[in-house]
């Protein structure tokens, strides 16, 4: 399989980095030993000043941006906050972000919700607060034939997937390069490593497509419309309250994207349809995910 050009990128997995997988030795179907490469799943305890906000279960890697992104898209964060540190104790597994407001979210702790999201997806009783306030960028556009060139910049990028699969991929695009690809143990862990990043290194959002392996539920749809990323792909399908999120956000939503195949349920004005069709190949199977979580 050819290796994706990887010079466009700002960040992508790092399937060597050995902290992320370790090997497990089992039985095959013949009764034979082997060894796996399994990734691995540590918590994250997330501090907002002196409060503590939850402890995520996570792949382990790029704490800081996963705190950032995660306190950002609960609305703990705001966009206008000053971040004046952020503490990792890798031994303590406790990140800690520090502003120069005064935060406290004691009546906002009480409203947690567990969301479809594998691991411990969890959103808050009054997420929905800025939703209907949003307005995404309604010239972003895509090109179908951008669309497949990035499928294929997607599924052929080294990743911790192709190691040892149980694992989410997000990724940030523009036009037909991938820019920001984050893996972790749930699709809501990624994306908000995506969000800490695009924070941290203000990064714009209203050119952007988000791209993701998962399905495309209610909560990618929250998530995503709160970035502000006009566009959404998967390569999963779709829950029925994410299509109507979409729809009511003026969200592009785009599933089912294997080979020359995908399904648009909103937004689809965005699309220009310039590919041809007969020169595109349906996908291999060795690019295959199943991550229907």
């Amino acid at each position: 399989m050819k290796i994706a050009d990887l010079s466009g990128y700002l960040i992508y997995p790092n399937p060597d980095n050995p902290s992320l997988t370790s090997q497990v030795t089992g039985t095959d179907h013949t009764g034979a030993e082997v060894s796996v490469d399994v990734v691995t799943e540590q918590g994250l305890t997330v501090y907002l000043n002196k409060q503590e906000i939850v402890t995520l279960m996570t792949l382990g890697d790029h704490p800081q941006y996963l705190a950032v992104g995660f306190l950002l898209n609960q609305n703990m964060l705001r966009a206008d906050d000053v971040v004046t540190g952020i503490d990792f104790d890798e031994e303590l597994e406790v990140v800690i972000v520090r502003t120069e407001r005064e935060t406290n979210y004691e009546d906002k702790m009480k409203k947690k919700v567990r969301t479809s999201g594998c691991a411990q997806g969890t959103v808050f009783g009054d997420i929905m607060e800025k939703f209907d306030t949003i307005t995404l960028a309604a010239e972003a556009r895509l090109k179908t034939s951008d669309l497949y060139q990035l499928a294929r910049q997607i599924n052929t990028t080294p990743s911790i997937y192709q190691k040892a699969g149980a694992i989410h991929g997000c990724v940030l695009c523009k036009d037909a390069q991938p820019l920001v690809y984050m893996e972790d143990v749930g699709r809501h862990n990624a994306i908000d490593k995506i969000a800490g990043y695009m924070h941290m290194h203000k990064i714009t959002p209203e050119d952007k497509c988000f791209y993701t392996t998962g399905r495309l539920t209610s909560e990618m749809v929250i998530k995503t419309v709160q970035m502000r990323i006009p566009i959404l792909v998967s390569r999963s399908g779709f829950t029925a309250w994410g299509v109507d999120l979409a729809r009511k956000a003026g969200l592009t939503l785009i599933g089912r994207a294997k080979g020359r195949k995908f399904v648009a349920l909103a937004g689809y004005e965005r699309l220009i349809y310039d590919a041809d069709l007969s020169k595109i190949a349906d996908e291999p199977k060795r690019y295959g995910r199943n991550n229907a979580d």
